[in-house]
């Protein structure tokens, strides 16, 4: 028998060694790859309409206007059909649907003035921030309307704080509405081509020496203010509040559109190769309605529905976009509304003379501005090629319920009051969505509970004559069944008592008595 020498029996022991850590390291790649192969951080996108009611979409059943890119993430994905917004007006859902929480609880969620300051705390949790932490690049590109700086925004210098502040590492936006100044682009919070010898001055009380108004000035406009817009004029269109200055930075209206997919399409294509976080807020259909030369008279319905067919091209867009560059399957898309439908808003664009068989509000009562359903109940679908199979949900959703889906979506901790993780229903996997919801319009709340809707008791019109919308301000409690009346028509409150006093109750526990006007006892 031949005995190894000790400098053999090292060698030995060396290449024993060395196989071993090979094929232990190569057992740990192989466990880390299988983990990379199963652990995925979906891209993320809400695409958010201006106005957009819930009888504009063909998929919701509008048969005078055709949507076919909107009706593509239906036939894709899953239409909602008792999905509302958290207000009935702008400024204070979109505080809503980036924070998770109701925007009654903060008194400064209101339509505000395109010089007021920040809205959202720049320490309170929202979706970007959340995702941030999560790996995430977040941009948004659109409308912000929820303010500015710290209430003295020097438009010629650097503009904060602002969406960047709040979580988007990237942001290209209007800082208020299109029929609010200033009418310019805000990138990083910088407007977009400003000329330093042309600074801007910006003010909502007084006009500026010299300047024309739409009151002052009709001559120089192409289109007609019928109420509240009648300041300072840009490219022929009166505006809410004065502006001077600016001149080679302001916005061409009817590139809108163009300009802000074109921005989302290359935020896309920047970012493909690591998860994103898009809020693509599109203005259409609010005023002023402004399409491009290329769909004037697409809709036979006047301005506002061709810039409803706009935006839907704009959305199909931005799907060839995400199908070119290999997204499609990775990205969740929210598709909603940030309130009900308004014709006549302020300008006289024949929205209402060309309306014809079209129902904006798709039967229901109200519109924007409204506690009735037409208020904030909105087109809401979601789309994951791949993931989310097509179909119809009657579950109960809010957008403020976003904040905290998202957060299980890619396993972050819940950090919001009032938003519920309903990550299984915007999937499709299950239809057990909120048991009650808080409505809001102009600070005033009312309940949706199961098919029940309670709208306490409000002084105030019963109609904004202006825009021709019944707001549900009504001396008594206002009391419906949505399954049997969803036009709202039959007020239940003497019928059903009983079911009036378990509401007062479920409203009050969440609500609280503060926002009531009329005590139940006083009723009569």
């Amino acid at each position: 028998m031949k005995y190894c020498s000790k400098v053999e029996i090292y060698i030995i022991l060396i290449i024993s060694f060395l196989f071993y850590s090979c094929n232990s390291n190569r057992g740990n790649k192989e466990e880390n790859n299988q983990k990379n192969d199963t652990i995925s951080s979906p891209n993320v996108i809400i695409v958010y309409m201006d106005d957009l009611g819930y009888g504009d979409v063909g998929a919701y059943g509008a048969t005078s206007i055709e949507t076919p890119n909107f009706d593509k993430l239906v036939e894709g994905g899953m239409r909602f059909t008792n999905a509302y917004a958290t207000s009935a007006t702008c400024t204070p859902s979109r505080f809503g649907i980036l924070t998770g929480t109701y925007p009654w609880r903060n008194e400064n969620a209101k339509i505000l003035p395109g010089t007021a300051p920040l809205l959202i705390d720049t320490t309170q949790t929202t979706i970007p921030k959340m995702l941030k932490k999560e790996g995430y690049h977040t941009g948004i590109v659109g409308k912000w309307h929820l303010g500015l700086g710290n209430g003295n925004v020097n438009w010629n210098k650097d503009i904060s704080p602002g969406p960047n502040e709040v979580g988007f590492d990237y942001s290209f936006i209007m800082a208020a509405t299109q029929d609010r100044v200033p009418t310019v682009y805000i990138k990083n919070g910088k407007v977009v081509g400003l000329d330093p010898e042309d600074p801007i001055q910006v003010d909502y009380q007084k006009n500026f020496e010299g300047e024309p108004t739409g009151k002052d000035n009709p001559e120089l406009l192409k289109m007609k203010w019928h109420h509240g817009h009648n300041n300072s004029i840009v490219n022929g269109i009166p505006r809410i509040g004065y502006m001077q200055g600016g001149e080679k930075a302001k916005w061409d209206d009817e590139k809108m559109a163009d300009t802000f997919l074109e921005e989302a399409q290359q935020y896309i294509k920047r970012n493909k190769k690591r998860p994103f976080f898009l809020y693509y807020a599109l203005q259409q259909p609010h005023v002023p309605r402004t399409p491009s030369p290329r769909f004037v008279g697409s809709s036979g319905m006047g301005p506002r529905g061709d810039v409803i067919v706009e935006a839907d091209w704009c959305v199909g867009e931005l799907l060839k976009t995400l199908e070119d560059e290999g997204l499609s399957e990775n990205t969740l898309i929210i598709f909603s509304s940030d309130n009900g439908p308004v014709l006549n808003d302020g300008y006289y664009d024949q929205a209402v003379e060309k309306l014809g068989d079209h129902d904006p509000a798709g039967g229901l009562r109200g519109g924007k501005y409204s506690l009735f359903e037409a208020g904030t109940r909105v087109p809401f679908i979601t789309y994951w090629k791949g993931k989310i199979k097509p179909g119809a949900s009657d579950a109960l959703v809010s957008q403020v319920d976003l904040y905290a889906s998202l957060a299980s979506l890619v396993n972050s901790p819940k950090d919001s009051k009032d938003s519920q993780n309903l990550l299984d229903v915007l999937l499709g996997k299950t239809e057990d969505g909120r048991e009650k919801l808080i409505l809001e319009a102009n600070g005033k709340t009312a309940l949706r509970e199961g098919d029940w809707i309670l709208i306490p008791p409000y002084e105030g019109p019963s109609v904004n004559t202006q825009v021709n919308i019944e707001l549900g301000n009504a001396s008594d409690y206002q009391l419906y069944n949505l399954k049997e009346d969803a036009g709202q028509q039959n007020n239940l409150v003497k019928k059903n008592p009983q079911r009036l006093e378990e509401m007062i109750a479920s409203y009050e526990a969440l609500r609280g008595n503060e926002n009531r006007q009329t005590s139940k006892l006083e009723l009569k």
